[in-house]
């Protein structure tokens, strides 16, 4: 019941964190249930009909040759611990104390970077530009592409995408889906992040475009869930777009001077060319034109207007009319358009308005009814957690942002964030849970608060483990910490219930201790072991996803090491300390 409730933090889960880890949820916590059933209505009935009462009594009942050499030396330790007891305190402090300096220096993520085997590179042009030119230039691109980096075989190339998908693209966007060799037949890197640099150094000084290099998935993932193309963005809110656009610009240069990012781009919110059409109000009033007839012919000879249907049987076919191309395609054949007056007279345009070429807004977004800019880049050589840090910090001390503009992170540190938040909430209730079922359970609030003594130690166990490995604390190893947690408590209490049994048969506390320290050594090895073993194939995998399990089975390893320290030399000799009622020692 313990382990099942220590896994309820994981049906918390939401977005791809959810996805990822709740079937573990529900496979544990099912497994557990059938445990569970059997050890209560089966486990009596199927012992009682095959097992068999032994010839000699318990006490000369030998172990197993591998337990007796294991108790050789654990039993004069065991003894030492019991007996001089500020020993076994000194190394839980050790622990506790490694673990608090080692755990600042762990980087922080939302889950760790897949190699999927492939790339995707977005390609970002400049917004006038054509059709036919865009694909021009992404031939060049293509074509370079496969000249300097032997590891591609296939390039395709999507210039723009359709209205009708998730998310619209112009066609100064485009997308390039790069199919890779194996990796051990990489000549120009020997890793991701290396190939990524390369291929950054190699375009960025490609004329016309700015590159962003990541995989389909995760930008897939990225764009559906924030609405970013990389994986980290900088949302900038305001009101004005010419400030907007003004202090994003300092950003995106703060932010390429941050170890770490790459790819950096701002959202081209300006860039595309307008004419400005200004109605003279005392020229179409000498005329006796009115505003709305001006209006009505500019929108029908550029833009078009729909001026009836034409039926064929059940089919029917909007009318469409505006002028020929050569007559609305540049500002002097706008200019030259007739306005017909009242009078019959026809006027030019030019007359009437006047008209300026300007360069305009792009495109304006909004979230939560607020305009937004948002500066996007990708964080290679280092965690998100502390480069968000350190731009954050850089930003404050570098930039002075006008009243009522903040930054916002989104991206996969906006994940994070979220993650985190619900489970930095459900992880205490949780723990209160627990120890409100081992109180129950024991009757005593010393027993429980031994057994939850566990937890500390096993975090630091998964902490060193993360360390030592080079990982970072992600979502991933936040499971592998919840896992931890069942498993931890689990040794815990099956040790103090033993020790509870003895001294309630009037056996001594310090030799009830030693006793069940050495009883209880094979069960608990055997949980430690073969757990291990289970985990062993997510340590050593090294194909697609195993990114994401490593750090899980990193901090279950690393914790049982440490929750099994505890277990067989700790919590027997401090058990004395919170028995419910201590027998005096002679």
């Amino acid at each position: 019941s313990i382990i099942i409730i220590v896994f309820l933090p994981l049906f918390t889960l939401q977005g791809v964190e959810g996805i990822t880890f709740r079937p573990l949820a529900y496979a544990v916590a099912l497994a557990m249930l059938g445990s569970l059933i059997f050890a209560l209505f089966a486990g009596p009935v199927l012992a009682d009909l095959f097992m068999r009462a032994p010839k000699k009594t318990s006490k000369e009942i030998k172990e197993h040759i591998v337990v007796r050499l294991l108790l050789i030396p654990y039993r004069p330790v065991i003894r030492f611990f019991v007996h001089f007891r500020s020993a076994a305190v000194a190394i839980a402090i050790s622990l506790l104390v490694m673990g608090a300096f080692i755990f600042p220096k762990l980087g922080s993520e939302f889950v760790p970077r897949l190699n999927e085997g492939d790339l995707l590179i977005r390609a970002t042009m400049a917004p006038s530009i054509s059709l036919e030119m865009a694909r021009d230039s992404m031939l060049v691109f293509e074509r370079k592409l496969l000249r300097e980096f032997p590891e591609v075989t296939e390039v395709v190339t999507r210039v723009g995408r359709g209205e009708i998908g998730a998310h619209a693209d112009p066609v100064n966007n485009a997308e390039v889906f790069v199919s890779l060799k194996p990796k051990s037949d990489w000549t120009s890197a020997h890793s991701l992040d290396e190939l990524y640099e390369k291929m950054g150094e190699t375009f960025e000084d490609f004329p016309g475009a700015q590159f962003n290099f990541t995989q389909p998935i995760a930008a897939a993932i990225d764009e559906l869930l924030t609405g970013t193309k990389a994986e980290l963005a900088a949302k900038l809110f305001g009101d004005d777009l010419e400030i907007l656009e003004a202090k994003a610009a300092e950003i995106e240069q703060i932010l390429r001077s941050i170890e770490g990012a790459t790819d950096v781009q701002k959202d081209q919110s300006s860039g595309t060319p307008q004419l400005l059409i200004s109605i003279n109000r005392d020229a179409i009033a000498r005329y006796g034109i009115n505003v709305a007839d001006v209006q009505e012919i500019i929108s029908t000879a550029v833009g078009g207007s729909q001026a009836g249907q034409i039926f064929e049987g059940v089919r029917r076919f909007d009318i469409f009319l505006r002028f020929a191309e050569e007559d609305r395609n540049s500002a002097d054949a706008i200019r030259h358009i007739l306005v017909e007056a009242p009078s019959g007279a026809k006027i030019p345009l030019d007359e009437l308005v006047t008209i300026e070429e300007i360069v305009g807004a792009r495109q304006i977004t909004r979230e939560l009814n607020q305009r937004f800019i948002t500066i996007q880049c990708n964080v290679r050589g280092r965690d998100i957690g502390s480069f968000v840090a350190e731009a954050e910090e850089r930003i404050a001390e570098q930039i002075d942002l006008p009243p009522g503009y903040l930054v916002r992170w989104g991206g996969q540190f906006e994940l994070q964030q979220a993650a985190n938040k619900r489970l930095a909430v459900i992880i205490p209730i949780t723990l209160a849970l627990v120890f409100l079922l081992l109180y129950s359970s024991f009757n005593s609030l010393r027993n429980a608060l031994l057994i939850i003594l566990n937890i500390p130690l096993a975090l630091v166990g998964g902490v060193v483990a993360l360390y030592l490995a080079g990982e970072n604390l992600s979502v991933p190893a936040s499971v592998g910490f919840i896992a931890l947690f069942g498993i931890a408590l689990g040794n815990g209490l099956v040790l103090v219930t033993y020790l509870n049994q003895l001294v309630q048969k009037g056996m001594k506390i310090d030799e009830a201790s030693i006793h069940a320290a050495c009883l209880r050594l094979k069960p608990v090895l055997m949980t430690a072991i073969t757990t291990a073993l289970g985990l062993l194939p997510l340590l050593l995998s090294s194909g697609t996803g195993s990114e994401v399990q490593r750090p899980l089975a990193l901090v279950v390893t690393g914790g049982l090491i440490s929750s099994t320290l505890l277990t067989l030399l700790v919590l027997p000799a401090i058990y004395k300390w919170f028995v419910s009622n201590p027998q005096k020692e002679p």
